[in-house]
């Protein structure tokens, strides 16, 4: 478990497929996520679920994003890990609209790239979010992340934003330090 101010970050486990299936059959959610409706029923999913639990690949990190109560309201990942070049791809979803603008999302991608920079040698994280997601890439700038470039797939055009961890130690400095 890993603890922020709003939230913490725990192991996927199934308990939380209930909340992925309704989150990944939800259109406006995948709209958002650039992902495809999901279109087979809960059963199925489960069984699925339950094997990606158990089969996850290596170069792959993900948590259930909980309240401090223990409700589930999103989902976080690290993945495409590279050690040669020292980066990782990072995701997120606030998939329970109720925690949408109150700051969860800022505290689950502050956690979890603590959590990164502390716990491996990464140098650098990034992520890619819609052009249209406004209300992402505020949530990413406030956290450190910059805009590096776009990129076009398909119907969708993905912003691309980073985070060195130089730049992440320096804003953890200037943070603490009120000089």
């Amino acid at each position: 478990m890993i603890n922020g101010s709003k939230v913490r970050l725990c192991d996927k486990s199934l308990a939380n497929a209930p909340n992925d299936y309704a989150w990944k059959t939800d259109p406006e959610l995948t709209r958002l996520d650039a992902a495809p409706l999901l279109n087979i029923g809960f059963t199925e999913y489960q069984l699925s679920y339950a094997n990606e639990l158990h089969h996850l690949p290596l170069a792959k990190y993900q948590f259930a994003i909980l309240t401090l109560d223990g409700e589930h309201i999103g989902n976080c990942a690290y993945y495409d890990i590279s050690k040669s070049k020292g980066e990782a791809e990072l995701g997120l979803m606030i998939g329970n609209r109720n925690y949408w603008d109150r700051g969860y999302g800022t505290d689950a991608v502050t956690t979890m790239v603590s959590h990164i920079f502390d716990k491996t040698n990464l140098k650098r994280i990034y992520l890619k979010t819609l052009k249209s997601n406004q209300r992402a890439q505020k949530c990413f700038k406030k956290c450190g992340f910059t805009p590096y470039g776009h990129r076009g797939s398909g119907r969708y055009r993905f912003m691309l934003m980073e985070l060195h961890r130089t730049t992440w130690q320096q804003n953890t400095v200037s943070q603490r330090d009120p000089c």
